[in-house]
């Protein structure tokens, strides 16, 4: 698909999921979606699947929920699942830039798309994730749901979760990382073929220094520990860690 059809389409989507969000359409697709109460027993799918497990609430590193939170969706703790400002700005910014650079979903939409649609989220399927990530979000709590993205998220080579990654690239468990391997995890998710810090390690870099930046513009860190975690190599190469 050439660049102009291609944004033409992004277009046609968001104004779609736009309109969906307040207009009639929303009924239904209210009634056509699933009703999300089997959200736990579909990441459950997923992850054995992959053979990972799925992380509890509690085993989720606060500083890495809030990396992914500065990163990934700003609006995580207040939205009910689909963020109409983020949605709006992301147009506004591709039409500004003339690109398609920004999609403007939810964590909630992320894991829905994985979990349910199997993980796309062209045409319909944008619409569909919009009304399933209302749905889950009413079935499962905010802890829950960051938990489940990130246990199941593709992480490069065909690793999935963050439990995995953890031990790939640092040797170590999840709950033994610094500020600057969370924010490396928190940013592989985007784009895990781009982003592996064992295929390219710059280009790792860069996306870390990106999450920092966006952790301390929201004032999750400060200037200090952003200087430390920048400092800090891209990789461990060390021996296994316990836990790994």
């Amino acid at each position: 698909m050439s660049w102009p059809a291609a944004f033409a389409s992004r277009l046609a989507i968001t104004i779609a999921v736009l309109a969906a969000l307040g207009g009639p359409g929303a009924a239904t697709l209210w009634i056509l979606t699933p009703d999300g109460t089997d959200v736990q027993q579909r990441v459950r799918a997923v992850t054995d699947a992959h053979g990972v497990p799925i992380l509890n609430p509690d085993e989720v590193p606060q500083t890495l929920a809030n990396a992914v939170v500065a990163t990934e969706d700003e609006r995580f703790y207040s939205h009910h699942g689909v963020d109409s400002i983020g949605v709006a700005r992301a147009l506004l910014y591709d039409v500004t830039n003339v690109c398609l650079c920004q999609g403007g979903s939810t964590v909630t939409q992320q894991l829905v798309k994985d979990v349910y649609l199997g993980g796309s989220d062209r045409g319909y399927n944008k619409l569909e994730d919009l009304a399933l990530a209302v749905k889950v979000e009413r079935v499962l709590t905010k802890r829950q749901i960051m938990a489940d993205y990130l246990s199941e998220i593709p992480t490069g080579l065909g690793r999935y979760g963050v439990t995995a990654a953890a031990c790939a690239y640092f040797r170590a468990p999840l709950s033994g990382l610094t500020l600057g391997q969370y924010a490396l995890l928190a940013g592989v998710a985007q784009a895990p073929s781009i982003y592996d810090p064992t295929i390219n390690p710059d280009a790792a870099l860069a996306r870390r220094s990106d999450v920092l930046a966006a952790m301390l513009a929201d004032h999750y860190i400060s200037a200090a520990q952003a200087q430390t975690a920048l400092a800090e190599p891209v990789l461990d190469r060390g021996p296994n860690r316990p836990g790994c």
